[in-house]
């Protein structure tokens, strides 16, 4: 290899480190800007997975499906509880709907809260709990397994080069690039997200806590957005529980609620 290919190759390397670090630092130095004066009017609901993205599968269970059911109870929920609220599926069939899309439908609704719903899984199969993210830097090695896992599904689209901006999955650098994008709605998103996991304790779910991560379904959504993992497939206790009616609906309710909270909470504050 010449040392001219050498250096210019040295100086690409550089120039990705000194953007990393630009974008910390920008991200560390972010003041959170208050919860927006402004009504809920609109909730994007997301079903995570689809059509021939299964998500994660074990026992017989497949993450599509669990997602869709709990989704559809997730804003019959809401309806119920908030009359005045609009919810807007961005699927409500066994349908594969593009990450890009998903923001695409929230943005196109002028909505107020973008809420997907998931389900999580691990090798270790006694690991178990919930656990909601917000688009951030990760703070652990499992919240970045955690985004490498859910942003996978860009590789069954066509074009995501293009599409995602050369987005890697497999890039933390690029991870934590995207989660900048989001960092507008970064405090609306952690109190939203705050209200779920602690409606979760309530319901004796056991809470993992509430994270950050660079998760490419919440990344060009104009609004307060998460990603609630609702529990482990992986674990045979859980996946009963994600699996049963009483269990979705019970999880449908827990989320309805926060949705409500947090909807108090910005109209009090106008």
């Amino acid at each position: 290899m010449s040392a001219k290919l050498i250096k210019v190759k040295n100086m690409v390397k550089f120039s990705r480190i000194a953007s990393i670090i630009i974008l910390s630092a920008l991200l560390c130095a972010y003041k959170p800007l208050g919860l927006i004066g402004n009504k809920v009017r609109t909730v994007i609901v997301d079903a995570g997975h689809g059509g021939h993205d299964a998500g994660c599968m074990y026992g017989g269970a497949k993450e599509k499906e669990v997602t869709l059911q709990v989704a559809l109870k997730v804003g019959k929920a809401i309806e119920a509880e908030l009359p005045d609220v609009k919810v807007v599926y961005t699927r409500d069939s066994d349908n594969f709907v593009e990450l890009w899309e998903r923001a695409g439908i929230a943005n196109r609704n002028n909505a107020d809260l973008f809420v997907s719903i998931h389900c999580n899984a691990n090798k270790k199969t006694e690991v178990y709990g919930t656990e909601t993210f917000s688009m951030g830097l990760h703070k652990s090695e499992g919240n970045l397994e955690v985004a490498k896992r859910e942003n996978e599904v860009i590789l069954l689209e066509k074009d995501y080069q293009e599409k995602y901006e050369g987005f890697d999955p497999n890039s933390p650098e690029a991870h934590i690039y995207f989660s900048f994008m989001q960092s507008a709605y970064l405090e609306q998103s952690l109190k939203l997200a705050s209200f779920v996991e602690q409606n979760f304790t309530e319901i004796s779910r056991t809470s993992r806590g509430v994270k950050q991560a660079g998760l490419m379904v919440l990344w060009k959504s104009k609004m307060p957005s998460i990603l609630i993992e609702t529990g482990f497939l992986s674990n045979k206790q859980e996946r009963a529980y994600l699996t049963s009616e009483s269990g979705q609906t019970e999880l449908a309710g827990a989320i309805a609620k926060a949705v409500a909270v947090y909807k108090k909470r910005v109209e009090a504050s106008r």
